[in-house]
């Protein structure tokens, strides 16, 4: 019987989506004017996209 390993997946490629999802709404609310908004979506799409790539390394590594 064959039985083939899986590769780790952390978190599911949950967080790479939910930062294009609040990249999209950063530019949307930019291009309306709210500022605030614009910038709160751009802080948590960048945080998103950091912990992305910090699991993509560590299960590379794995």
């Amino acid at each position: 019987m064959l039985t083939f390993a899986t590769p780790l997946q952390i978190g599911g490629g949950g967080f790479l989506y939910w930062a294009i999802i609040f990249f999209v709404l950063a530019i949307v609310a930019a291009a309306v004017g709210a500022r605030g908004v614009a910038g709160i979506s751009m802080e948590i799409a960048r945080i998103f996209v950091l912990i992305f790539i910090i699991l993509a390394v560590v299960a590379l590594l794995l």
